[in-house]
């Protein structure tokens, strides 16, 4: 729960970066804020995707104080953060996380699907356990055909890592990466598995980005407090960027 409607206006004002072929950007404010932002963003001529922090299950109904994600669409919405870490020390089990990316898929809002271990089942070597089993239930109910893999985004975010200032290494985070692909190419194929974009998150800032964003597995950030400073998410914007530019190169 950061900023109001003035102060996110000057933050897109303070902030420099667009999309662009190499990376693009997506910022998840407040419901609240999505619309007023939208009208921002274009005003600014900026090519800028906007993004929810959270969604309900259902399509509509009695669920005061929710938010449906044809409700999210219309506001401005393409991307849903489904799962986050906090979301999941507030109670939402894997169960409910599913129905949630089933209900982004399902509305055409592209789901950012949130994986992370705790710090005791990183010190019990369960990190990947836990990812398969996180990732294994939120896509259980999609079946076949399998959905675009352009409309689907998964955020690696270490909760040991969340705000502690401490990131994961490069060498961890793209090892977790490199198993969620090699999972998804279990579940649907290889070709598919390569198109899906997937995060990392955990303390990223301007100093870490560039060397985590080398990892091959790696396709962009999930930013939690640095991007409320328009600089230091700029400059992870623009790390993202160099990065995937020389990847392109080398391939």
């Amino acid at each position: 729960m950061n900023l109001l409607r003035a102060s996110a206006r000057q933050w897109v004002e303070a902030f420099p970066e667009s999309s662009d072929r190499h990376c693009q950007v997506v910022i998840c404010p407040p419901a609240v804020l999505l619309w007023p932002l939208a009208e921002a963003l274009d005003a600014a001529g900026r090519d800028i995707a906007l993004g929810a922090q959270d969604l309900h299950p259902e399509a509509g109904g009695a669920h005061t104080g929710e938010v449906a994600a044809a409700m999210l669409l219309e506001a401005g919405a393409r991307y849903v953060i489904v799962g986050h870490s906090e979301r999941r020390a507030a109670g939402e089990d894997d169960e409910l996380v599913a129905r949630k990316l089933a209900a982004a898929l399902a509305a055409g809002l592209c789901p950012i699907l949130c994986l992370g271990e705790t710090a005791p089942e990183r010190e019990r070597g369960l990190t990947l356990m836990r990812l398969r089993g996180q990732l294994d239930l939120a896509l259980a109910g999609l079946g076949h055909p399998a959905p675009d893999p352009a409309g689907l985004v998964l955020a690696y975010e270490p909760v040991w890592a969340i705000g502690s200032g401490r990131a994961a290494g490069a060498d961890d985070a793209q090892q977790a990466a490199a198993f969620l692909r090699e999972r998804l190419a279990e579940l649907f194929s290889f070709a598919w598995a390569r198109q899906v974009r997937i995060l990392y998150g955990g303390s990223v800032s301007g100093e870490n980005a560039e060397h985590i964003a080398a990892c091959p597995d790696i396709d962009g950030f999930l930013v939690g407090g640095a991007s409320l400073r328009p600089e230091s998410f700029a400059a992870i914007v623009q790390a993202s960027r160099r990065q995937a530019a020389g990847k392109e190169v080398s391939r």
